[in-house]
């Protein structure tokens, strides 16, 4: 790509006549817009009908958006299949668990499984890839849209064909899955692989290893199909491949970007809930290690569709989260959408323009987005983000087993994103890490919400601590083998040996008067937890008063090699201690990628040959401050900076460069 930063929008020049398409781009020009991504729901307007397909109006439109200076991102339409191709084909259609089978409409409603829509979404895709793929203002491409967002796990005839393969390779024998999964429970027990359901309706929950590894099944293929599609566009182009995920979707993002060039978030985090939306970019930054994340898809104020709508952005606040995404490893940052659409079930969606033309309640805050990227681009050009030396451990896998164990309805982004604020709120930098991320160069592990640790993780996590390392381990981490059952060596497996701490309960704390006190505080505890007899060496950090289990201990620590294993058994309900925690091993570990910054207020720290730069954000419309350790020169007006407290403005941004 392009040494830039990107700051663009979704198009759909299919539904709008010539003159609109003019109106538009030179409107573009104007609010800064230098890139477009387009096509992810054109496949009807390719191939109106089978066989007949037409890329001539995209190459048209790509060369008029080039000849004003806007570079194109290109999509697959495989979103939204045609009339054609699903109309009296209830075969090819995706089946809910309810087992209704969905109709032409809307989006998603194929299976992308079935072998019709994979044949034909070859088809479609190579022919965009040969005509499109050699225009030279095609910057990169994006594979379908927001894959598993409508929808989840499909129940169809092909997925069951594929699901019984999939598990005759993962078991080999049908003896060895009965064993696995537990299935003389309730009489489960198959007698061979074609006999496993689907995890269809039933009267009573799903054994848990069905439905676990039915999603891992579903994660795999969804993530095979964006293989297959790389792989057809790579014949004819070199420009990179993404797609456009997001935690909440019902994918592995991890193993779906693993095969793709850079990757890509699409958010709508409202301003109030400014924590998850720099999760979003602390994790995506990690998932292609070196090559910058792009946000395809925010609004430029509101998110909304027929049903419902989100609360617009305060005025400014969109300047804070671009300038913040491009800090944190964003090459671009973008809109849904362009214009507004005239039909359809979004049609009250946030956009720059409505669909008269004119600027929306979000367009000025756009052409701030414009200035504030022409105004940062050298310092983010001439600097690379800095490594943290705080990582905590996100993995969607945990996802799927939490959906098929929620508890009390727990969620895992709400309980991912709730963690990760209180280390947000400590001012220590941090990174996100996809479970299998090498674990070099940081100083304290942080891994929350894991069900099940793999013994290839736990490796690592091992080595890491023997290194020096601090790792801090739990809540609700460790208990569930691979298969999704229970150890039936120790509670938390080969982990209890490790940390030198005996399980000696496994049971939820919430409403049971448990208290957890530890580094000066005390908090009720809650989430399923655990208690300890520390051993072998392991002291209690922090013990429970009250409720079912008094004096036993929810928090032990271990010396192991040159480092420390803790172990966390319950998750504190409230902000102090856990907070106290996280700075208490950050300050044994050594952390020293930390600044002072006020709660509500950013430090991204980039690094380059000629020194550092410190990005400082307000986020929470508050106003904030920070103390800068040394005198800097302000980047974007060149006007010297005393060392000590740099304040910063409700929504506002600096931009600091250290010399050498």
């Amino acid at each position: 790509m392009g040494n830039k930063l990107y700051h663009g929008a979704a198009w759909y020049p299919e539904l709008w006549e010539p003159a609109v398409l003019e109106q538009d781009i030179e409107q573009m020009k104007q609010a800064g817009i230098n890139v477009v991504r387009i096509g992810e729901f054109a496949w009807s307007a390719m191939e109106p009908t089978e066989g007949a397909i037409s890329l001539d109006f995209f190459v048209n439109v790509i060369q008029q958006l080039s000849a004003s200076g806007i570079e194109t991102v290109m999509c697959t339409p495989t979103p939204t299949p045609p009339i054609w191709f699903t109309h009296g084909h209830p075969e090819r259609m995706y089946v809910n668990e309810q087992m209704q089978v969905m109709g032409h409409g809307s989006r998603q409603h194929a299976c992308t499984n079935n072998a019709v829509f994979r044949e034909k979404a070859a088809i479609i895709t190579e022919a965009i890839a040969k005509a499109i793929g050699p225009l030279a203002s095609v910057i990169g491409w994006q594979i379908d849209n927001e894959f598993k967002a409508h929808v989840a796990e499909c129940r169809c005839q092909t997925c069951l064909h594929l699901w019984h393969e999939w598990l005759a390779e993962r078991y080999g024998t049908v003896d060895k899955l009965n064993e696995a999964w537990g299935a003389d429970i309730w009489s489960e027990r198959y007698l061979s692989f074609d006999q496993v359901p689907q995890p269809n309706p039933a009267p009573f929950l799903h054994n848990s290893s069905l439905s676990t590894m039915y999603q891992l099944f579903s994660y795999e293929k969804i993530a095979e199909f964006c293989d297959e599609q790389a792989k057809i566009i790579r014949k004819y182009s070199d420009a990179p491949i993404t797609h456009n995920s997001s935690v909440a979707f019902h994918v592995d993002n991890e193993r779906l970007f693993r095969d793709l060039d850079f990757a890509s978030f699409d958010t709508y985090a409202t301003w109030d809930n400014y924590p998850n939306y720099l999760l979003n970019n602390d994790l995506w930054r990690n998932f292609k290690q070196g090559r910058d994340f792009w946000i395809m898809e925010t609004s430029p104020s509101h998110a909304a569709s027929l049903e419902s709508y989100a609360k617009p952005h305060p005025n400014g606040y969109l300047r804070a989260e671009a300038v913040a995404a491009y800090a944190l490893g964003a090459e671009a940052f973008c809109y849904w959408l362009w214009r507004q659409q005239r039909a359809g079930c979004e049609q009250p969606h946030g956009s720059v323009l409505s669909t008269w033309g004119k600027p929306t309640v979000g367009f000025a805050n756009v052409l701030e987005v414009a200035e504030a990227r022409a105004a940062i681009e050298p310092a983010m050009l001439s600097t690379r983000p800095r490594q943290a030396e705080v990582a905590m451990t996100y993995s969607d896998r945990a996802k799927a087993f939490l959906k098929t164990e929620p508890h009390q309805k727990l969620n895992h982004r709400a309980l991912v994103t709730d963690f990760y604020e209180r280390i947000l709120h400590t001012g220590l930098h941090r990174d996100v890490l996809p479970e299998g991320s090498s674990l070099d160069g940081y100083k304290l592990l942080l891994t929350p919400f894991l069900p099940h640790i793999s013994a290839e993780f736990l490796e690592r996590a091992i080595a890491f601590v023997e290194r020096g390392g601090v790792w801090v381990v739990g809540p609700l981490s460790g208990g569930r083998t691979e298969e999704h059952t229970l150890h039936t060596d120790a509670a938390l497996g080969r982990l209890e040996q490790l940390a030198g701490a005996e399980t000696v309960y496994t049971f939820p704390m919430d409403g049971t008067g448990s208290i957890g006190r530890a580094f000066g505080a005390a908090e009720p505890l809650s989430l399923w937890s655990a208690v300890f007899a520390p051993q072998d060496g392991a002291v209690a950090v922090g013990t429970v008063e009250g409720g079912l289990t008094p004096g036993l201990a929810f928090l032990t620590e271990k010396t192991h090699g040159q480092g420390k294993i803790v172990l966390l058994g319950a998750m504190p309900a409230g902000e102090q201690l856990l907070s106290a925690l996280i700075v208490h091993y950050a300050d044994e570990a050594g952390v020293t990628v930390r600044t002072d910054v006020t709660k509500g207020t950013i430090v991204a720290p980039r690094t380059g040959e000629d020194g550092d730069v410190w990005v400082v954000v307000n986020m929470d419309g508050a106003g904030g401050r920070v103390t800068l350790p040394a005198a800097g020169r302000d980047a974007v007006t060149g006007e010297a900076v005393a060392a000590g407290v740099l304040k910063v403005a409700r929504y506002a941004y600096k931009v600091i460069r250290f010399e050498k």
